[in-house]
């Protein structure tokens, strides 16, 4: 056994599991909308609006559906501020800025590499015929 695997079985939770709760904050934070929320909120706090701009593309009950689960799971905070109207400020919890941190050396890698990766699909397409 590596000691990759051995540190992995010493763990008290096991993503790979079916039922163990780790799973379920894996996929808040790699799905569509988790990771680029975690993204922009790594950058400093953000009201709402200004989050959903920043995540072009994401609905709002989207982006409330995801604030509500990194939330639930620790990795956001939610500040609702006593003021006419009422102001609501997101930002990343010390977990969450560490999980935005690995997140965001993922994102860099893939931008980086997508000049390989779109003459990889070409490649692909040119072989396979395109989908």
């Amino acid at each position: 056994m590596t000691a990759t695997a051995q540190d992995h079985d010493d763990l008290a939770y096991n993503v790979f599991a079916k039922a163990c709760p780790s799973r379920a904050t894996l996929e808040h934070v790699t799905g569509r909308w988790g990771g680029l929320t975690l993204g922009a909120l790594y950058e400093g706090s953000l009201r709402f609006n200004e989050l959903r701009r920043r995540v072009d593309g994401v609905s709002e009950k989207m982006l409330s559906q995801t604030l509500h689960a990194l939330e639930r799971d620790g990795l956001v905070f939610r500040e609702a501020q006593p003021t006419n109207p009422p102001r609501v400020d997101y930002e990343l919890t010390p977990l969450g800025r560490q999980v935005a941190e690995r997140l965001l050396a993922l994102i860099h890698c893939v931008e980086g590499a997508m000049d390989d990766v779109l003459a990889a699909r070409t490649r692909y397409d040119e072989t396979r015929g395109a989908l």
